[in-house]
């Protein structure tokens, strides 16, 4: 992202520059320290850099701070915010130092976000928002950072042309909204016990035909499904329909649709929900319908954030 940047002349009329990326990283970590998804030698994350003046850093990371509280509210996940300070090594001068990290607890204050100091555990090349997110037993896992760097961009020799004509060095903001996607996998398997809401189920339907001669109409079903947007499954195997639905029930998927001669005869399905179990015969457009609804409200929810 430095050489992109660096690529071209900019101006100050050009900044801020959003790059973003999510490419896989390396880290070689001891064996004793891996776990899971949680902690890996392969990961791949939201990396991105946001190349500021010095007058655009409070309200970039404002801005930021909004899109971490909206994703982890999407996803009902409590999390701390805490602003990591000078370490022991460190590149460049402590008034460098000291004027990175009173941007960042302006940019805080004015967003008016909760935080703790974190003494000495600042990045070697600049000051870090971390927000650490509680799993469902108690645990917390750092994932999303905004990170306030003023020495690679010297070290590159970055520049911009400024109001006055002259040449200035950016700031750049190193950000993760959801840090390593696997590690955030994880606490969402953990979060919800694997029992997704709509929204974000891997499969959100799954249709169960009675018998074979249903079959056929089970396949239009879910082609409905499918063209509404809806992610399903046709579960085909000659077994029980009992079976089928405990089966559906042990894999936590969201609704259950059970097809029979009744169902292909109307066009409808009989809607078996995860947790409120049978919800009776219905026609399958309203079906459809009525999940739209409930997977539109959840994305309306979400307040467009520019960041």
């Amino acid at each position: 992202h430095m050489l992109i940047y660096a690529s071209e002349v900019r101006s100050y009329r050009d900044l801020p520059i959003r790059l973003h990326e999510q490419t896989p990283l390396h880290r070689n970590e001891a064996s004793g320290v891996l776990g899971g998804l949680t902690r890996l030698r392969q990961f791949s994350q939201d990396d991105g850099h946001c190349f500021v003046t010095e007058d655009q850093i409070a309200s970039e990371v404002e801005a930021l701070l909004r899109l971490v509280k909206r994703v982890h509210d999407d996803f009902s996940l409590e999390y701390t915010t805490k602003l990591s300070t000078r370490p022991e090594e460190f590149l460049g001068q402590a008034a460098t130092w000291d004027h990175a990290e009173a941007a960042l607890r302006q940019a805080l204050e004015s967003a008016g976000q909760p935080y703790t100091i974190n003494e000495g555990d600042g990045a070697f090349y600049g000051p870090k928002i971390d927000f650490d997110i509680t799993d469902a037993i108690g645990r917390k896992w750092q994932c999303a950072t905004i990170q306030l760097d003023y020495q690679i961009p010297q070290r590159f020799g970055l520049k911009y042309v400024g109001a006055d004509n002259a040449e200035h060095t950016p700031v750049v903001i190193h950000r993760a909204i959801l840090g390593s996607f696997e590690r955030f996998i994880a606490l969402l398997v953990e979060h919800y016990a694997g029992a997704f809401p709509l929204w974000l189920a891997p499969v959100q339907v799954t249709v169960l035909p009675i018998a074979d001669r249903h079959a056929d109409y089970a396949r239009s079903v879910r082609a409905r499904l499918a063209t509404a947007g809806l992610r399903a499954e046709v579960d085909e195997r000659q077994e029980k329909i009992g079976y089928k639905i405990r089966e559906a029930q042990l894999q936590k998927v969201p609704y259950m649709l059970v097809v029979g001669d009744k169902e292909a005869a109307e066009g409808s399905v009989s809607v078996r929900s995860r947790s409120a179990g049978d919800l009776g015969s219905r026609p399958l457009d309203a079906f459809i319908e009525a999940a739209r609804i409930e997977v539109e409200r959840k994305r309306q929810a979400a307040e467009p954030v520019s960041a």
